[in-house]
C-alpha cells in the first residue's frame, strides 16, 4: 500500500472508474433486451438499481464526510464544493427518472419503454461524466490538502462497511476488473487475509460468472 502523509486520493479515481464503466454499459444492456422478455428486463432492472444504490451511497458519504470539512477548511473554494452538491442533486434527479421507468418497463418489456429507459440512462451518463471529471480535477487536490489521512480512510472504511457480506466479492471484483496491477495490490492489501484467500479460491470465479450472466456478449 502507498505510504503517504496525505490522503491517497487516487483511490477515488479507481472507484469512479467502476461507476463510469457500469453506467456506460447499462444503456447497451437495456437496449439488448428483446421486446416481451420480462425475465431479462427484470435482471437488467435489478442491475440498474444496484448501480443506482451504490452511486447514491457513494455520494452520501461525500455529503456527510467530505463537503462539511472542505467548507470549514477551504473557504476560498466554496464555489467548487457548491458545484459538487449541485451536481449530486442533478444526478439524484436523473436516477429518480430512471427509477420511475424501471417498474413499467420490466413489467412488460415494451419496446417504447425500453427506448425511454435507454435515453434516461444516457442522460444520466452525461451528468455523471461531468461530475466525476470535475471532482477528480478540482476536488481531489483540495481533499489532499485539507483532509487528514485518517479522515480520508474513514470514507473508504464506511463505504466497505455498507456492502452486504453476500456482495463483498462482487464489489471487489468490480473494483479490480479495470485496475492496474499496482491498483489491484493496493485494494487487495486493504482486505483481511481471509478475504484475500476467499477471493483467490472462489470470489474471482463468482465475479466472472456474474459478469458473464449479466453482460453476455457485451462482456
Amino acid at each position: 500500500m502507498p505510504v503517504t502523509t496525505t490522503p491517497y486520493t487516487h483511490e477515488m479515481v479507481i472507484i469512479h472508474r467502476v461507476f463510469r464503466r457500469e453506467a456506460a454499459m447499462l444503456p447497451r444492456l437495456a437496449d439488448g433486451v428483446r421486446t416481451g422478455d420480462t425475465g431479462r428486463a427484470g435482471r437488467i432492472a435489478d442491475a440498474v438499481r444496484e448501480y443506482a444504490g451504490g452511486l447514491h451511497h457513494h455520494h452520501q458519504l461525500e455529503d456527510e464526510l467530505i463537503w462539511p470539512k472542505l467548507y470549514r477548511r477551504a473557504r476560498l473554494y466554496d464555489d467548487l464544493v457548491e458545484r459538487m452538491e449541485s451536481q449530486h442533486k442533478l444526478l439524484d434527479g436523473t436516477l429518480t427518472v430512471i427509477a420511475g421507468i424501471l417498474p413499467r418497463w420490466e413489467a412488460g418489456a415494451a419496446a417504447h419503454l425500453r427506448a425511454v429507459l435507454v435515453e434516461a440512462l444516457q442522460d444520466h451518463i452525461c451528468v455523471l461524466t461531468e461530475h466525476l471529471d470535475d471532482e477528480e480535477a478540482q476536488i481531489l487536490p483540495l481533499i489532499a490538502d485539507h483532509l487528514t489521512v485518517a479522515e480520508w480512510d474513514e470514507v473508504g472504511r464506511r463505504g466497505l462497511e455498507s456492502i452486504p457480506k453476500s456482495k463483498v466479492m462482487l464489489a471487489l471484483g468490480a473494483i479490480l476488473e479495470d485496475a492496474t496491477p499496482e491498483e489491484q495490490r493496493y485494494f487487495l492489501g486493504k482486505v483481511p487475509a481471509p478475504g484475500r484467500l476467499l477471493w483467490q479460491l472462489a470470489g474471482r470465479r463468482q465475479y466472472r460468472r456474474y459478469v458473464d450472466e449479466l453482460r453476455g456478449a457485451t462482456a
